[in-house]
């Protein structure tokens, strides 16, 4: 087993400076080599202040504010614009990334795509829905509209 300390928060696993202990596969083949994680020293429990600092930073201020933006992202539908050929089946797939650029343009705020969990791979125009992660006790749902553009 190996012990870790997040920087990133991994679903499933952990926020941002919580220190993990995990197979030793898992954190050399993914965690390490796409810098989630730091492996643990004594040393580096001292950045685990620093991490959750810069964590509580670019969280929102208050569960009232999440909750208040969780409320306005499920009452739109977020339109997606992408390619599509003639049968609506998309050239590629939607990436949480596509999705955070899209909740931006409706004006719904700014949402990191470490923060947008696609329940599967949307390959097809259509409705899908998707979730949005804005604090540690508020997710939104929200449904996205995508059409070929």
């Amino acid at each position: 087993m190996a012990k870790l300390i997040l920087t990133h928060e991994v679903s499933g696993l952990g926020a941002a400076g919580d220190i993990v202990e995990v197979k030793n596969g898992y954190a050399r083949n993914f965690l390490l080599p796409r810098g989630f994680a730091l492996t643990w020293t004594k040393g580096g429990e001292k950045q685990v202040e620093t991490i959750k600092a810069a964590r509580a930073a670019h969280a929102h201020a208050t569960i009232e504010a999440a909750q208040a933006q969780a409320a306005a992202l499920q009452a739109q539908v977020v339109v997606l614009k992408v390619k599509a050929g003639d049968s609506g089946r998309l050239f590629g797939t939607v990436k949480a990334d596509d999705v955070a650029k899209a909740v931006a343009a409706a004006g719904l705020g700014t949402i990191d795509k470490r923060k947008v969990e696609l329940p599967a791979h949307i390959k097809s125009t259509g409705k899908h829905t998707a979730t949005l992660r804005l604090h540690d006790d508020v997710s939104a749902v929200i449904t996205l509209n995508v059409v070929a553009g």
